[in-house]
């Protein structure tokens, strides 16, 4: 039987090869996010900028285990603002409000 590569592994390879793209990436997941509140998705989107960064020193950076940290950037995890405001600096961002700019009428 043929296995087939996942989009996260694709995702994942990519960013290894390119991971100058890894800001932008993180600009336009949090973008969705404020649009269509999909955590799970914000959170597999996490995971694989975590292993692109490395999981083990992600973890180490961020004050969790491995296994915290995996579960936590898991599709149905629930992580606390805390712990994510720990993963995005172990990685080296920060969250940062941004104002809402309401679409112009025409």
């Amino acid at each position: 039987m043929r296995k087939f590569r996942t989009l996260d592994e694709f995702e994942e390879e990519y960013f290894r090869k390119h991971p100058e793209e890894i800001d932008d990436y993180l600009t336009e997941i949090f973008q969705e996010y404020a649009q269509d509140n999909d955590s799970g998705a914000l959170l597999s989107s996490l995971r694989v900028v975590a292993r692109v960064r490395g999981i083990s020193e992600i973890a180490s950076q961020s004050g969790m285990t491995r296994r915290g940290l995996q579960k936590a950037l898991s599709s149905d995890g629930n992580p606390r603002l805390e712990n994510v405001n720990s993963i995005m600096k172990a990685m080296g961002y920060c969250l940062i409000p941004q104002k809402i700019i309401p679409p112009t009428a025409e």
